[in-house]
């Protein structure tokens, strides 16, 4: 017996190598402050938790839940995109309920593309994106989100042969790992290429509520005409800190959520009909939480970027998600810098070349600590002899 040969090609998973490299420092005494996770620190909040234990003692849901979701939480979804974003849903048929959002991304590969087939990723852009390209099957391009282009794929940079090539594209904005954020200008320009070129578009819309400045992040289905050609996958993990309780949801093109909800028929039934009502009551309910996350990020964005102008590590301030995208200091590559700061300083980040080819340069920080542990960890890295040397080449 052996793995297929799928799951042999299925890439490493990077996250799971950086948590080994971090528990063997603790388990050394290093008292390690870890700015590489991606995992919300705060608790669900209790409006939530009531709910599914009131939920979770009724004998009807106890038993196998509706194929496809409940009606209600589709309700509730096209409810919260009205209210948040002024978009119309159509609870029926642009609705398909997600065992968290990564499900969705992994899953529409192998919907809507034949073996062989292209899509366009972003690069950098979150790992597991590429599981779905090889469970699928299918090949994939890049698109480079650089500096200089505010981190946004120039399509006019896109070959002839690629653009005629993909049949589905992939974008995240507020975006993992630089957290930059969509123009409404951008998505119209993606609405323009895509139905230019026949391209269905995913946008992974995970940390929607997670803005900086008074500025809210925008959904792509905002854009006139978004709908006819692409979805947005939206995940309760971080905007109700319910990362552990599995729950999303894809909105928008009809015949992709259909696509969505018909493999789920053959690979599940649907989520634990208790967690869909605490589902309802986390964006049915009061948002005052949401707006006291969002503040608590922008904070430590704020102290975190003070403290290395302090230092002297230059920055690109980060308007949305809740990560910084570092540069790295000359001398260093992505890996060896990210390993020196763990090994010399006791500060775990997340190397950027683990995010894609043009992540190599970069170190992603996350901002999933309190304000003091994140100015230790900056005067920490400021207090390294190389850093110290290295800092005028940046």
């Amino acid at each position: 017996m052996k793995l297929s040969s799928k799951l042999q090609n299925l890439p490493e998973q990077f996250f799971s190598n950086l948590v080994q490299k971090v528990n063997a420092q603790i388990a050394a005494g290093v008292d390690v402050i870890n700015l590489g996770q991606g995992n919300p620190d705060q608790p669900t909040p209790p409006h939530i938790v009531e709910a599914l234990q009131t939920a979770a003692a009724e004998p009807a849901n106890h038993k196998y839940s509706l194929f496809r979701g409940k009606p209600e939480l589709k309700q509730a979804v096209a409810d919260f995109y009205q209210r948040e974003y002024g978009v119309a849903i159509d609870p029926e048929t642009e609705v398909a309920i997600l065992f968290g959002s990564k499900t969705g991304l992994v899953e529409l590969p192998m919907c809507v593309l034949e073996e062989g087939e292209t899509m366009l990723l972003p690069d950098p852009g979150y790992p597991d994106y590429l599981s779905g390209v090889v469970l699928s099957g299918v090949h994939f391009e890049t698109m480079p989100l650089l500096e200089e282009n505010a981190f946004l794929p120039d399509y006019q940079a896109l070959s002839d042969e690629v653009c005629e090539a993909a049949k589905l594209m992939y974008l995240n904005y507020p975006n993992n790992p630089t957290g930059a954020v969509s123009t409404a200008a951008f998505f119209e320009e993606t609405v323009d290429f895509a139905k230019e070129n026949e391209i269905a578009v995913l946008h992974d819309f995970a940390y929607g509520a997670l803005g900086f400045d008074g500025k809210k992040p925008r959904s792509f289905l905002q854009t006139e005409g978004a709908k006819e050609i692409g979805i947005e996958l939206y995940t309760l993990s971080k905007t109700y800190n319910m990362a552990g309780w599995r729950v999303g949801f894809a909105v928008g093109n009809a015949e992709l959520v259909e696509a969505i909800n018909l493999i789920q028929d053959h690979l599940y039934v649907s989520l634990f009909p208790a967690v869909q009502d605490a589902a309802i009551a986390a964006i049915s309910g009061p948002q005052d939480c949401v707006a006291e996350l969002n503040a608590r990020y922008q904070s430590r964005r704020d102290a975190f970027l003070t403290a290395c102008e302090e230092i002297g590590w230059p920055y690109v301030a980060p308007e949305g998600s809740f990560f910084a995208w570092m540069k790295v200091p000359e001398g260093f590559t992505s890996s060896e810098f990210a390993d020196h700061l763990l090994s010399e300083a006791g500060v775990a980040v997340a190397d950027g070349s683990g995010f894609g080819a043009c992540g190599e340069g970069y170190v992603r920080v996350g901002l999933l600590i309190d304000e003091p542990r994140l100015r230790e960890a900056v005067l920490r890295v400021g207090q390294l002899d190389l850093f110290k040397k290295t800092i005028k080449n940046y």
